[in-house]
């Protein structure tokens, strides 16, 4: 399976003796968004068709894996497909373009990443509160399991998106509503800020510290779930989406500041 027509080859040859380098990551990955969401939604790759591999997109495409990856995820953000551990990514039903939706393409800018977080804190703050009451042992250890994935691969943006998701979306697996599942699915990782901006330099914080922070206070939300605490276990999802809420917003003031006085 070819994704570019066939009279657009030689000009994807001549594209890929540039420099590629020079181009946005983010522009290189709507790039791909774009062209496998309309090929998706024209019928070209049909429901239930499984997506070339990584490596195959890759060399199709002349992109690297960091950009077929983040491509991929946020076609699985926007329903469009699912990866299946083990197997591949397959196309699921093309959403109903009069239905919710949010796009996580259009995720770019600090005020919808603010938005994003708004959205986050009126739903996760419950989410985690009848977590605590539900919780099965088992979903417990699931979230230990993606709380020590994300802690051990810190270091790794990528990694510690997925990771940062995958305890998120066990959280709200534990409420025992799907609905709470549902929403946490169809955001995907674009839920998450370090998918759309560098958030450690925006907080003007060094790396180490800034993930140290984030350790603390997913340990809190995880140790009053473990506990079955639910009172502490909302206060601590709030105090943590909070902080991200606010140290985004003070510099997005400070960002427009800067413009006007430019």
């Amino acid at each position: 399976m070819r994704f570019g027509h066939p009279d657009d080859m030689t000009s994807m040859e001549t594209q890929n003796t540039q420099p590629r380098a020079r181009r946005k990551h983010r522009s290189l990955a709507q790039e791909l968004v774009a062209e496998l969401s309309q090929r998706i939604r024209d019928g070209v790759i049909k429901r239930g068709d499984k997506l070339p591999t990584e490596s195959a997109i890759m060399e199709e495409q002349g992109v690297s894996r960091t950009v077929v990856r983040e491509a991929l995820s946020r076609l699985q953000a926007s329903g469009l497909v699912e990866t299946r551990h083990g197997i591949g990514t397959f196309v699921l039903d093309t959403p109903n373009p009069g239905g919710f939706r949010i796009d996580p393409a259009t995720i770019v800018t600090l005020r919808e990443v603010l938005a994003v977080l708004e959205l986050r804190i009126s739903l996760e703050v419950e989410s985690a509160g009848l977590a605590a009451q539900r919780r099965t042992p088992e979903q417990l250890a699931s979230m230990r399991q993606a709380l020590d994935a994300l802690n051990e691969g810190a270091a790794h943006e990528s990694d510690a998106v997925s990771s940062d998701f995958q305890f998120h979306l066990q959280i709200a697996h534990a409420t025992g509503n799907r609905y709470f599942t549902d929403i946490m699915s169809h955001l995907g990782t674009s839920i998450i800020p370090r998918t759309r901006l560098n958030s450690a330099r925006i907080a003007h914080d060094d790396h180490a510290h800034y993930m140290a922070r984030l350790e603390r206070e997913h340990e809190q939300i995880f140790e009053a779930i473990a506990r079955q605490d639910s009172d502490a276990a909302r206060a601590a999802m709030r105090l943590h989406l909070t902080n991200s809420r606010e140290r985004l917003r003070q510099a997005h003031e400070s960002a427009e500041v800067a413009a006007k006085q430019a």
